[in-house]
Order: C-alpha cells, then sequence, then structure tokens
C-alpha cells in the first residue's frame, strides 16, 4: 500500500539521475518513475511512508538546486490517481468533462490529487508531459457539479505555485469526443 508519493522535476537530465540516486539512497522509497519528459526534462517518483517520501524529494530537491522546476510530497495520495497516469480509465457514464492544464507534471499531479479529493469526481486520465511540449494535463469526470468543484480545487493549487494554463469543464461532453480522447 503507497502511503505517500514525491517528485522531483528537473530541467537537467544528469542531474535529474543523480537526484534519482541521491532519492533511492537517503531514505527507504521506491522509485515509480525515473525518466525523460518533454522538453528534456526529467522526473523521479518515489512512494513509502511520509517521512521517507519527505526526505527523499528534500535530499532530490537539494541537490537538484537551481535546476529544480517543480516538486511535491503527497501523503496519503488518492488511490485513483496513480492508475490513471499515462492510460485511460474505462469509465462508462461520463457525464462531465472537467480539464485542467498545467505546466509541470508536479503541479497536475498534485492538483488531480487534490481535484479527486474535493469533489465526487473520477479522474479518466493525467497525461504527462509525452510528446505535448512538457505540458500536463488531466481528465476528470462525474456530476457537473462536483466535476465544476474539483477543477476549481486542483486549478487553484496549480495557479498558486504559478502553473496553471487553463481549466475547462464541458458539462454534456460528445459521445465522439470522449472516444477521441479515451
Amino acid at each position: 500500500m503507497i502511503h505517500a508519493i514525491g517528485l522531483v522535476e528537473t530541467t537537467s537530465i544528469a542531474q535529474g539521475i543523480e537526484c534519482a540516486d541521491i532519492m533511492s539512497k537517503t531514505a527507504d522509497v521506491t522509485i515509480l518513475v525515473a525518466k525523460t519528459i518533454c522538453p528534456g526534462k526529467y522526473i523521479v517518483m518515489v512512494s513509502g511512508d511520509v517521512s521517507g517520501v519527505q526526505q527523499s524529494v528534500n535530499a532530490g530537491v537539494d541537490l537538484g538546486a537551481e535546476t529544480v522546476v517543480d516538486s511535491f510530497v503527497i501523503p496519503n495520495v488518492h488511490p485513483s490517481i496513480l492508475p490513471a497516469i499515462g492510460r485511460a480509465n474505462a469509465l462508462k457514464d461520463i457525464k462531465a468533462l472537467g480539464i485542467i492544464e498545467t505546466f509541470t507534471v508536479a503541479s497536475l499531479i498534485e492538483a488531480a490529487d487534490a481535484a479527486v479529493k474535493a469533489g465526487d469526481v473520477e479522474p479518466l486520465l493525467l497525461h504527462l508531459a509525452f510528446g505535448i511540449g512538457g505540458k500536463s494535463y488531466t481528465l476528470l469526470t462525474g456530476e457537473v457539479a462536483s466535476v465544476k468543484a474539483a477543477v476549481e480545487e486542483g486549478s487553484t493549487l496549480a495557479s498558486d505555485k504559478g502553473f496553471l494554463i487553463r481549466q475547462v469543464v464541458i458539462p454534456r461532453p460528445a459521445k465522439q469526443l470522449i472516444e477521441s480522447l479515451l
């Protein structure tokens, strides 16, 4: 069971790889993702208990210094977040569609977690910077009011960090649109 996740996002691939090394040596954490992303950035995501993840992320941020674009630690990450990263959840009944778009992977994962915790919504997909110039976005679904509240909560978090690009809520998305997205 994953209690917490943490992520460090750097502008340098070499520095990111070095951060992954120190993060895995600093505390008892598991590296979930360590890879390049567009446009030539590097992310390291770890999981474990909250204190271990915090120590690991702190070590990565300290080592990464000026190359760190963004980072986070999310205690008690919502269980629907990790399965939605990079792959669409097959939900049948899509009433409303919420979209949060950010400049960083870290801010998007934080925003999606906050959104899911804020309202009765499900993440359909978290698309993390691959092939879209370093941007990231999430697709959320639920009842219109829940989606609006969730998108607002997640967008506020990303906006406060300065990484929100756009937020959109589509009350009754066309079936053809949903099929093209998923």
